[in-house]
């Protein structure tokens, strides 16, 4: 049983380290595309803020961990099995995306791969409804949130700007980009960090319960009254949430950075920005959105502002699919997972 659990939470930790990975594209895409940043400059600097956004969590409580580890199904009904096989569902769907250069939402497989389980496994009756319902109506409204956000500031600098000269311009907003590029990689920590941690410490959390007397469980899940992510767990998760981010996920990066629609300087400090403050106030209210989501809508937000034309609509429709795909298959996925180790 505590070897299980550990190996659950060794595969959940390679998951932040995936997420990373797959949605480093949002953070740099758009730097490296302007040249603000070369890609190996990109990452570091993305991998740094990523990183400082974990200490947030020692002075304020994780609302978007909660919400993955407590509002998505009950409590009661999450074991080993029923972790395992989310995050196995949800680390294939994930691998396969990012193989072929498709944006998709890590945490959005990790919720359908939680999902899966317990509706296979125990009944429609133990989904918290109210909570999913939440997460697929951000689904459509985070990047159309991102969409007008970036379509409107583009405009508004398109405006200011129009008596200045283009060379002067993008030499300003190229170093523009290094301060919203730092921004929408520490609000991406905010958001997307907090998501395997809830799931690790709800899974922790359930087997010191029913192991109360195990002492490698009392050691992991360590926390204090009213704590619900320990600081160990914190620290980790961000850890390699970076290092995925480092290394990255080059095919993904071009599919955003160039792949949807022509990024200048002033377009990536508009989408970088817009997607900031969507990914702060979500994060805030405990929401787990994609950050995938949110910085693509940005994106065609600002290229809309050169009209409909200017936006390469048959990568965005790839993209569209990926995303509405995610939650179903990694739901069937997990949910035959779920099934297999059961007959084990």
């Amino acid at each position: 049983m505590v070897a299980i659990v550990i190996i659950a939470t060794l595969i959940a930790l390679a998951f932040s380290y995936m997420n990373g990975m797959n949605d480093a594209a949002n953070a740099i895409a758009t730097v490296v595309a302007t040249r603000a940043l070369s890609p190996k400059k990109a990452v570091w600097w993305a991998g740094f803020w990523i990183f400082a956004s974990c200490f947030v969590f020692f002075f304020v409580a994780p609302h978007v961990a909660e919400t993955m580890g407590r509002g998505i199904v009950q409590e009661s009904v999450i074991d080993h099995c029923v972790i395992l096989a989310a995050l196995l569902g949800a680390v294939l769907w994930t691998w396969i995306c990012t193989h072929f250069g498709l944006p998709i939402s890590a945490s959005h497989a990790l919720i359908g791969g939680l999902i899966g389980p317990v509706w296979f496994g125990f009944g429609s009756e133990h989904l918290i409804l109210s909570g999913i319902g939440q997460i697929v109506l951000f689904i459509v409204l985070s990047p159309l949130i991102g969409m007008v956000l970036g379509f409107f500031m583009h405009c508004f600098f398109m405006w200011a700007l129009r008596h200045t000269r283009l060379r002067r311009t993008e030499r300003i907003f190229r170093r523009l980009q290094l301060f919203s590029s730092a921004v929408f990689s520490f609000s991406f920590g905010l958001n997307d960090g907090q998501k395997t941690m809830g799931i690790i410490a709800v899974l922790l959390s359930a087997a010191l319960a029913q192991n109360p007397d195990s002492g490698v469980l009392q050691v992991l899940y360590n926390v204090g009254e009213g704590q619900f992510v320990p600081y160990w767990l914190i620290i980790v998760s961000y850890v390699l949430i970076s290092l995925g981010t480092i290394i990255g996920g080059w095919k993904v990066i071009k599919t955003l950075g160039g792949g949807l629609t022509k990024v200048t300087p002033v377009t990536g400090f508009c989408s970088e920005t817009a997607g900031s403050l969507t990914l702060i106030i979500t994060a805030a209210l405990g929401i787990p959105v994609s950050t995938t989501h949110t910085v693509t809508g940005a994106i065609i937000g600002t290229g809309l502002t050169k009209g409909v034309k200017s936006v390469k609509w048959v990568t965005a429709k790839r993209i569209v699919w990926a995303w509405v795909l995610t939650i179903p298959a990694t739901i069937v996925v997990s949910g035959l997972i779920y099934k297999l180790l059961q007959l084990f």
